[in-house]
């Protein structure tokens, strides 16, 4: 296929220049950092241990990043008198771990200060997070990027793509940051960790139509099990995992589940309604072929309209810009 071919050619040059993503490379702080992805990686896998979700979060919170003015660390700064901030936005609301990516933010500036941005930690703390299960590098993450200075909740509900879409508009949504559709069906199954909010998927479940049904795509007796677990439609303190006895396993169980009918989200059941995207999720549902488009795409969001070279700066903390 074409897009693997593209895709091979950016891995074997080591940049994503011509592709996506300016000056990222392998290795770019070996000069003035030579420890730092090992120092993040260490940091990052003693979290996990004793906090087995946060690859979830990191995941997320990862894509939420990407999505609103590139991977710029944007998501991670707090909000001002003269600013609402992205994690004002109501997607971002339920975000966890920002304490977390301070604490290896610190490590990494006490061994180096000034050097390393807060957007490659998190890129690189989402990558570490989910590879503890492994003990190994499940993806490439090429470094360099640069820390954004401006965080708009406006912006945030305006690009991250909603539980809620249908597959026309989560497809353009994707098209609109560069992505493919065999990124969108392979970045979705990122949902085989982590959980959803009822208030996510209530209403499939509840009111489907606004007469108090449930929508009919769901599997029934999935349906029934979800509604024990919620109270209605608009709760927003009880939550399901998004791939039931396996939200802790990095895995393609969540393809599965999509063929059973039992995707929790909108969104996720979506991926199914159209012919394309079905062959895709039929594909994935072996280990290795998952794991390894996974890997790919994963370059490709993370390398999403970054700031390079000059642009925007590095910052002394992850929730400000520098003063």
């Amino acid at each position: 296929m074409k897009l693997h071919i593209l895709l091979s050619i950016c891995t074997v040059l080591g940049i994503l220049g011509f592709c996506q993503g300016g000056n990222l490379r392998k290795n770019f702080y070996r000069e003035k950092c030579p420890n730092a992805e090992q120092i993040i990686q260490q940091a990052t896998w003693n979290h996990v241990k004793t906090n087995p979700t946060l690859p979830a979060k990191f995941l997320r919170m990862h894509f939420h990043d990407c999505f609103v003015r590139g991977c710029d660390a944007s998501v991670l700064l707090n909000s001002t008198a003269n600013s609402t901030a992205e994690k004002a936005a109501t997607p971002n609301l339920t975000l966890t771990g920002f304490d977390v990516i301070d604490d290896i933010k610190e490590k990494v500036e006490d061994a180096c200060p000034g050097v390393v941005s807060c957007a490659d930690v998190l890129a690189l703390a989402a990558r570490d997070s989910v590879s503890f299960q492994f003990k190994k590098s499940m993806w490439e993450v090429l470094t360099g990027r640069r820390d954004g200075k401006v965080s708009s909740m406006t912006e945030a509900l305006r690009n991250i793509p909603s539980p809620f879409m249908n597959f026309t508009q989560l497809k353009q949504n994707f098209a609109a940051k560069n992505l493919t559709l065999h990124d969108l069906v392979v970045l979705s199954g990122g949902h085989t960790i982590g959980i959803s909010h009822c208030n996510g998927f209530g209403p499939r479940v509840f009111n489907f139509t606004g007469k108090g049904d449930q929508d009919p795509s769901l599997d029934p007796n999935y349906a029934k099990f979800l509604k024990t677990k919620c109270n209605g439609p608009t709760d927003t303190k009880s939550f399901v995992e998004l791939d039931p006895n396996s939200s802790l396993n990095f895995d393609t169980n969540y393809y599965s589940i999509l063929l059973q009918h039992k995707g929790l989200l909108l969104s996720d059941a979506a991926l199914i309604t159209n012919k394309g995207s079905t062959k895709i999720v039929k594909e994935l549902v072996e280990t290795e072929d998952f794991f390894t488009e996974f890997a790919q795409s994963m370059k490709r969001m993370g390398a999403i309209e970054v700031l390079t070279g000059t642009d925007g700066e590095i910052r002394k903390h992850c929730w400000a810009v520098n003063s």
